[in-house]
């Protein structure tokens, strides 16, 4: 690690030649070095690779074998299956949750057409005073005082005006003003049938949506309907057909005037794939046999910005099918009736990015090769030595931090299973196990609340093991420190000043000494680069936390170990004590 000043920059790329693709033999004789094995920072030999504290699990992910094309659509791995028990619902179901049900047409659409039994306010004044609300009758005339009848079927609301003070004009012609309004339509009931929840006859207005009548319906049969065929019919004659994709993707819905005895026809729903993976929802799209490819589902589904490959999953007339293709190759494949659609961010990437906390000088974050070690990033960091732990460096990973709450849930799994099904011989034996079940009930509860910190151990005995990098790694160059902690079971957990040549047993007595509640054989110590190790077998330094843990309270002495042990294992992956 240098300690020389770099400029500030949020991103910083470091390059570097390439290595040799060595990583089995890597992977082998990490196995066999001992746990002590590493290099003094600012050491580099790349034909040594030293390992962590063996208590973590291996972070390094091996790189695929020389010859496996990754990208050719033949091998990779496949992330985000769809559970089978996970119900996909068709694309357009969220459309019928009764927001079209409750909202009728408040006004007239302009371009309304005039049907018998509709109102119309006449105004007339000048030359003669007529005042009246006139109805449209079955010839569709309106029957005007001193004019007569006067037709206006199928006419407009403007060309109603017209047609009505082009009459009156031919009776008056002189100082006559003429005004007419159309004040409410004649309701209409439709036939809803087909694919449909809750097929029937549903009234509404003319200018109603064809929304309107369908949410009438309770929606479109989810199994069975089609949301992209949908016609209306009249007098046996399909005048309009639907898509509702349209609708949903563009806004756009064909606007019909309905009339007495309209029926809405829901379609059986075309051939269907299930879209899931790495998209923003999963979904059920239908398609049409001109779309029934790849591209018409790039067009709908709305996949991550990362996703590359795609697997696609059916049958075929010779049997299961399954293919994993890259988005470019996808686009052309014909797919089937039933399809499962997976998309997958598997692109390899060429650089990482890499975070850094504590104390150090410059950017917090680099980008660097994926290929990166540890060693080559910290070289790169100027620190002030004075001030910097540079060996107790830590790294926290997402993927350990996975792993550990793992780790810990199957424990706590098991020991619900071990003693909460547990049978008594006797009632003072139910009465034991009744106290157990609900001191295990408490701590897994609190157990389960704790967050792993995914903290790695790669410096021990002042050597720095040179691991590779991963994206997202957060390494923690801590501060110099002057005190230690102490936590857990004593009477006052508190920070001290940290003395040369006290003990573990002189902190605690400083802490006011144990609890009641105290485990005294197990005292723990946690390192300032995150190793844990029993108080017993270290000397103590600062920066060091002292963990005493508490006392199983139960005389099974089973049970004590199995919860002594996942103590243990909380303490050393998040450095909290539980309480019991």
């Amino acid at each position: 690690m240098s300690s020389r000043q770099h400029a500030s920059s949020h991103r910083r790329t470091i390059t570097r030649p390439a290595r040799p693709v060595i990583w089995l033999l890597i992977a082998l004789l990490a196995l066999w070095l001992p746990p002590s094995a590493g290099y003094a920072l600012g050491i580099s030999d790349p034909g040594d690779i030293p390992r962590a504290d063996p208590r973590q699990p291996i972070p390094d992910t091996l790189e695929p074998p020389m010859g496996a094309d990754w990208r050719s659509g033949t091998y990779g791995p496949v992330a985000h299956q769809i559970p089978p028990d996970q119900e996909i619902l068709p694309f357009g179901a969220h459309l019928f949750k009764g927001g079209f049900r409750g909202t009728r047409s408040s006004g007239l659409s302009p371009d309304y057409q005039i049907l018998p039994g509709d109102q119309v306010t006449l105004r007339v004044w000048g030359a003669v005073e007529i005042e009246r609300v006139l109805p449209v009758d079955a010839q569709g005339n309106l029957f005007i005082p001193f004019v007569g009848p006067v037709h206006v079927q199928g006419l407009s609301h403007d060309q109603l005006d017209n047609r009505v003070r082009g009459a009156v004009n031919s009776v008056f012609t002189d100082n006559v003003e003429v005004y007419t309004n159309l004040q409410g339509t004649q309701p209409v009931a439709v036939f809803v049938t087909g694919r449909v929840e809750n097929p029937g006859r549903y009234a509404g207005s003319p200018h109603d949506s064809l929304l309107y009548f369908l949410d009438q319906a309770s929606g479109i049969d989810q199994e069975t309907g089609s949301y992209r065929r949908v016609r209306i019919q009249r007098d046996g004659e399909t005048i309009a057909r639907a898509d509702l994709y349209d609708f949903l993707l563009t806004g756009n819905i064909p606007h019909v005037q309905f009339k007495e005895g309209d029926t809405i026809v829901v379609e059986r729903r075309g051939p269907s794939v299930t879209v899931g993976g790495d998209v923003a929802r999963a979904y059920r799209f239908e398609l049409d046999q001109d779309t029934l490819n790849g591209e018409g589902v790039l067009d709908l589904a709305q996949h991550r910005p990362g996703a590359s490959h795609v697997l696609v999953r059916g049958v075929r007339d010779d049997g299961p099918h399954s293919a994993y293709l890259s988005l470019s190759d996808f686009a052309s494949v014909r797919l089937n009736d039933g399809d499962q659609i997976i998309f997958s961010e598997d692109q390899r990437k060429d650089v990482i990015v890499v975070e850094i906390e504590g104390s150090y000088q410059g950017p917090s974050r680099f980008a660097v090769p994926k290929d990166a070690r540890l060693k080559e990033l910290l070289d790169s960091i100027a620190v002030n030595p004075d001030m910097t732990d540079v060996q107790s460096v830590s790294i926290r990973r997402e993927s350990v931090a996975q792993r550990q709450r793992q780790s810990l849930e199957e424990s706590l799994r098991r020991l619900e299973q071990a003693y909460l099904g547990a049978s008594s011989a006797t009632a003072e034996e139910a009465q034991i196990r009744a106290r157990e079940a609900e001191l295990i009930q408490n701590f897994v509860t609190r157990a389960r609340q704790v967050e792993p910190t995914g903290r790695m151990v790669v410096a021990r005995d002042d050597r720095i093991a040179n691991i590779r990098l991963q994206d997202g790694d957060v390494i923690t160059i801590p501060e110099r420190a002057d005190s230690l902690l102490i936590s857990g079971e004593v009477l006052v957990p508190q920070a001290m000043i940290f003395v040369s040549g006290d003990t573990v047993r002189d902190y605690i007595e400083r802490a006011g000494g144990f609890s009641r509640q105290a485990d005294e054989r197990n005292i723990l110590v946690v390192r300032a680069n995150g190793e844990v190790r029993d108080a017993r077998q270290v000397t103590l330094r600062a920066g060091d936390e002292i963990l005493v843990l508490p006392e199983v309270p139960t005389k099974n002495l089973q049970l004590a170990a199995t919860l002594t042990q996942i103590l243990y294992q909380i303490a050393v992956a998040t450095r909290v004590i539980v309480d019991l």
